[in-house]
């Protein structure tokens, strides 16, 4: 039977891809920022190329959590896992995973022609991480190091791909401009961590938040989100971004503290994940708000 395109949209977690997109947005109003103009050809490839090989590691993931029975039915209640509330063929969901990972290498490719050796390098690094975050014998995601994996390359290490293929640059500035980026994303898996404490378990996983209790997984969730607005605010305050960004980040600011002060009454567990997954969602949307509209709002009217 063929796959419909709710059940690959469960399987990639089509919703989940604005994560990528909005790192993406950001090191394209970056690039532009800095260099004044990029080229649309490479900021389309890249685009592409990000999206396919973000798809492609959401679906490694969905049939390795099958694989390892870590989406246990008894304790997932999310309808997007398709592959255990809908009995959709997991050789599907890892075919699906290999053909976006191809579709990455081909725009890939033309990338390199177009930039150079270095993109090699970095891009076919992002694609072992993408498969080895889910998957081989003691898989990155069922680790501590999950967080940093995650927020590091869909955050920092994607941002400084673009920026160089955009730019033909690589810097500090640009890394420390990546990082607040890089905790919300962080953030984000923490939320999620925190609420599959019982199954991640059950699925002999040892993740951060196992690690840290309770208590710990949850400070570690307002840790990093507010670390990340913290460092937006300051570079902000050096100059480094626009100053605009200051003033958002304000008024933000009282919008964020009321969801982690929603998602603090709620608690963390399998039963609250979906309201706390879209608060968290929420912050993350704000912050990249702050991110974009400050820096087009320079590029626009500088």
């Amino acid at each position: 039977m063929l796959m419909t395109f709710t059940q690959f949209a469960g399987i990639v977690e089509l919703r989940t891809k604005i994560v990528s997109l909005s790192t993406y947005i950001i090191s394209l109003l970056y690039s532009i920022y800095v260099a004044g103009t990029v080229s649309p050809l490479l900021a389309l490839l890249v685009l592409a190329a990000a999206l396919a090989v973000d798809m492609g590691t959401t679906g490694f993931n969905s049939y390795f959590d099958w694989y390892r029975n870590v989406d246990d039915p008894r304790f997932n209640r999310e309808s997007a896992k398709v592959i255990i509330h809908e009995g959709v063929s997991p050789g599907s969901a890892l075919l699906v995973s290999v053909l976006c990972y191809g579709v990455a290498m081909l725009l890939g490719l033309v990338i390199i022609a177009m930039t150079g050796p270095i993109v090699l390098v970095l891009g076919g690094l992002s694609l072992l991480v993408g498969f080895f975050y889910s998957g081989g014998s003691r898989p990155i995601s069922s680790t501590p190091l999950g967080e940093l994996f995650a927020g590091g390359f869909l955050g920092l290490v994607f941002f400084i791909i673009n920026y160089y293929i955009l730019t033909g640059r690589m810097d500090l500035i640009a890394c420390l401009v990546a990082l607040p980026q890089s905790l919300a994303i962080a953030a984000i898996l923490s939320v999620n961590n925190a609420c599959d404490m019982v199954g991640d378990r059950e699925g002999g996983r040892t993740t951060l938040a196992i690690l840290l209790g309770e208590k710990g997984a949850r400070r570690l969730v307002y840790a990093e989100g507010l670390a990340g607005l913290i460092l937006l605010a300051y570079l902000a305050y050096r100059r480094i971004l626009p100053s605009l960004t200051l003033w958002l980040v304000l008024p933000a600011l009282a919008f964020i503290l009321a969801e982690y002060g929603n998602m603090h009454r709620r608690g963390y567990s399998h039963e609250t994940k979906g309201p706390n997954m879209q608060s968290i969602s929420k912050i993350f949307i704000i912050q990249s708000m702050v991110y974009m509209a400050a820096l087009l709002w320079e590029i626009l009217f500088r």
